[in-house]
């Protein structure tokens, strides 16, 4: 079955070039977007029709407030429209909607042997976590409000077109998990998104929204804006639309525990001290490798608690702008907190495009033990629930 993508000025629909289609077409579509004005790329040798940037206006969203309440049932386009007047940000979360659409068809379809998975993108066969790079950085490039983006895979700054003003700037991470997609664990995509031209001299607080597509038994589309509380979970249906199925606003208290690094213990007694407490206190373990599904565990179960910690002969390899940012803004959103043992991952100025921390995600008693275990003091102690430090 092949797959192909359609741009309208208000979001992606998929469009099927072969008989076995995902979705139906749009039932009605502003006639100033007629298929005449729909210029035509090739990706996975199947059409990429887009609206051509001429037609439309860059401008920045005024302030006003949303009226709309957003519902569980809602469209993913029908949730955004609700949720922020901001059309360019609309319409890149509907471009990257559709990217991990196709990314869920990618993957689970892929070949692996060997040591790679890989599946078509065009006459090419591409390990799945470079056939994810292209197909995001297509995606932005044709939402026409990237300026800039920035990939894990390589990490350098590409122009994608976009305006300055009104536009923004998206740094993702493609395929988390991809070295363990052969053994059918979830794996996922994540990306952020700052206001503007830049992805250095920013913090993660500076995000307008985040994001993570999930690639399990079930596809998920996990995002968090700016301007709503909470962080929302989108269900991919048979036909190929997203629906809003769930809303978070508060990490609470639960004994699940995900402790990345492990190695490191060998020789940073703190982190020794941390795990032996959950084993010790019967946490659940819930560890599969992957952060994304380790991540968004607690966020769909409301509770629980993510690690990765570093130690002198285990350094740091998350990045902070690709990976610890972004999930940071989603569960910061869903009513979590975050760390890097000092301060929220949300307050780091990221320095350069490829820095790399140690970071914690939980409820708020979770990352006090957190920081209180591994430095002895925590700046959430005493600080009331919901508040930020």
């Amino acid at each position: 079955m092949e797959t192909g993508l359609t741009c309208y000025a208000r979001g992606f629909t998929p469009n099927v070039s072969s008989k076995h289609s995902l979705m139906p077409p749009p039932s009605s579509i502003s006639p100033s977007f007629s298929s005449k004005s729909l210029k035509s790329s090739s990706m996975y040798g199947e059409s990429l029709r887009m609206v051509p940037r001429s037609s439309l206006k860059f401008s920045r969203a005024k302030n006003t407030s949303v009226m709309t309440k957003c519902e569980i049932g809602d469209s993913l386009e029908e949730f955004l429209t609700k949720a922020t007047p901001d059309k360019g940000l609309i319409r890149l979360m509907m471009c990257m909607g559709e990217a991990i659409r196709t990314i869920s068809f990618k993957v689970r379809t892929a070949s692996c042997g060997g040591t790679a998975c890989v599946n078509s993108f065009g006459d090419e066969q591409l390990a799945v976590d470079m056939l994810a790079d292209k197909l995001l950085f297509e995606a932005l490039k044709y939402s026409h409000f990237c300026k800039y983006a920035c990939s894990e895979e390589v990490p350098e700054l590409q122009d994608m077109g976009g305006p300055v003003e009104g536009g923004f700037s998206v740094a993702f991470d493609p395929l988390d998990g991809s070295s363990i997609v052969d053994t059918n664990f979830s794996v996922g995509t994540i990306f952020g998104v700052w206001p503007g031209d830049k992805l250095t001299g920013v913090t993660g607080g500076d995000q307008v929204a985040a994001a993570m597509g999930i690639y399990g038994p079930r596809t998920t589309y996990v995002l968090a804006l700016k301007d709503i509380p909470g962080t929302h979970e989108f269900l991919l249906l048979d036909e190929g639309k997203w629906v809003h199925v769930k809303d978070t606003t508060e990490i609470s208290e639960g004994k699940l525990f995900s402790p990345g690094n492990l190695r490191a213990t060998t020789d940073n007694p703190e982190y020794q001290k941390l795990v032996n407490y959950y084993v010790t206190e019967k946490y659940t373990l819930r560890y599969t490798g992957g952060m994304v599904p380790d991540v968004n565990q607690i966020i769909v179960k409301e509770k629980g608690v993510f690690t990765n910690v570093t130690s002198p002969s285990a350094k740091a390899k998350l990045r902070l702008l690709f990976e610890v940012a972004p999930l940071g803004f989603l569960v910061e959103k869903a009513g979590g907190y975050s760390s890097d043992g000092h301060k929220s991952v949300l307050d780091k100025v990221i320095t350069k495009l490829d820095e790399r921390t140690q970071v914690a995600y939980g409820s708020k008693n979770e990352i006090i033990r957190f920081e209180e275990t591994l430095y002895g003091t925590s700046r959430l102690k005493g600080v009331p629930a919901g508040v930020s430090a």
